[in-house]
């Protein structure tokens, strides 16, 4: 499979300057989100294999950090941050970050990959018991998501930050992209202390 990504010229040229550091804000519930400047053209999706190697793709191509995504998305929609994921939607790639505002509210912010922009944002209507669940995990927690992400962006481009609401070890779950493949990795909400979760490659052949 091939993939070509494309980058705006005008999200070119602010790359090409330097670290992001400012967020513009726009898009919002009564307007229709505006459009990434990250396009992906899929020619076709053969196996999972290239899917993986797909997954490195994105990573390259956001050139916008989980870290800076995520303060983008606090800025426009303040609260607590539990999630942020680069997803590809309609051959677009975005950043998904999900907050929980103080208002007790669950909402998803799109933040643009290549310019750190807020495309738009819109209420989740999330389980009660999902909610509830998360807000448990979150008590007391010492380690927020743009933390945790900072923490793993050593081990490679972190492309995933959820927060863990199941069992008893409750933490951040992570996912970095490098040149050994996709890792999963568990960061303390508490202590921030990072354990390395197994290869991906030992969880598919539990399923053989």
């Amino acid at each position: 499979m091939k993939r070509t990504i494309v980058i705006a010229g005008a999200a070119a040229a602010l790359i090409a300057g330097g670290t992001v550091t400012a967020f513009a804000i726009t898009g919002d519930d009564e307007a229709p989100a505006a459009r990434s400047s990250v396009q992906i053209n899929d020619d076709e999706r053969d196996d999972a294999s290239e899917d993986a190697a797909d997954d490195g793709t994105e990573a390259k191509a956001a050139r916008v950090t989980a870290v800076e995504a995520i303060a983008a998305a606090l800025a426009h929609t303040p609260g607590t941050a539990v999630s942020a994921d680069i997803e590809d939607e309609d051959r677009a790639l975005v950043w998904d970050v999900d907050v929980l505002t103080k208002g007790n509210e669950w909402r998803s912010v799109q933040v643009d990959p290549g310019t750190a922009k807020v495309l738009g944002s819109h209420v989740e209507h999330e389980d009660d018991d999902d909610a509830a669940r998360v807000r448990a995990a979150m008590n007391g927690a010492s380690v927020s998501a743009a933390e945790a992400a900072e923490a793993l962006a050593g081990r490679g481009v972190v492309t995933s930050v959820d927060v863990d609401d199941d069992g008893t070890a409750r933490g951040w779950e992570v996912e970095t992209v490098a040149s050994g493949g996709e890792r999963d990795w568990n960061v303390d909400l508490r202590s921030g202390a990072v354990t390395a979760d197994r290869p991906q490659a030992d969880d598919d052949s539990d399923d053989d």
